[in-house]
């Protein structure tokens, strides 16, 4: 059973590992990351959907870990720039820019947009993949609106001026095991977690 393997999360993302070893706790599994696993694996993320993006990393890191292996690609859509960032969330700004660069850039493309207009959604598309090449994805959205300016010291990313209407808070205000509660990722993961379970995704060749 799956239970008896380890489970790679393959993100060098600090914020994301810390996330999924929260949401997969239940998993009565080892959960690992490239950096335990000595991995420098790069996979370039050349698609131009989440969906493609996370498949190609749970592939490769599948099959150079052998391992069964979870990825992620997700990003944030904004309403009045058309659906940007997108795919290219995390480099908004550049290929090594920091959250701090891509927010400051979000935030002046919406400089002259009034509150109503700032809707904007998170989208996470989770890949699943054994060492054997088979993929399950799921996914998952949630929605709020873009702040003028950056509130919270919690999360990660866009998490400052993500907006949630219904809590009267950004991301960034929310503990973790709130945010885990309702976030795009919280929600893929229990849909991953019922994949997770089945037999055919174990590590054996």
């Amino acid at each position: 059973m799956f239970h008896k393997n380890k489970l790679l999360i393959a993100t060098t993302n600090a914020g994301k590992i810390a996330e999924y070893r929260c949401l997969l706790s239940q998993l009565n599994c080892q959960l690992t990351s490239p950096v335990e696993e000595g991995i420098s694996l790069v996979v370039n993320e050349t698609a131009n959907n989440y969906s493609q993006n996370a498949k190609l990393k749970a592939l490769a890191y599948a099959k150079y870990s052998s391992l069964t292996t979870i990825a992620d690609d997700s990003g944030l859509e904004v309403d009045a720039l058309n659906g940007m960032p997108g795919v290219l969330s995390a480099r908004f700004a550049g290929e090594k820019a920091t959250d701090t660069d891509n927010v400051r850039l979000l935030l002046a493309k919406l400089k002259n947009i009034p509150w109503d207009k700032r809707t904007a959604h998170f989208t996470c598309v989770i890949a699943i993949s054994n060492p054997r090449g088979m993929v399950e994805l799921c996914d998952a959205s949630c929605y709020g609106i873009i702040t003028f300016e950056p509130i919270g010291n919690n999360g990660f990313g866009y998490d400052p001026v993500f907006y949630l209407p219904e809590l009267n808070k950004t991301m960034a205000e929310l503990s973790q095991q709130r945010k885990n509660e309702i976030s795009h990722r919280s929600k893929a993961v229990l849909k991953a977690q019922q994949i997770l379970r089945r037999s055919h995704f174990t590590n054996s060749p």
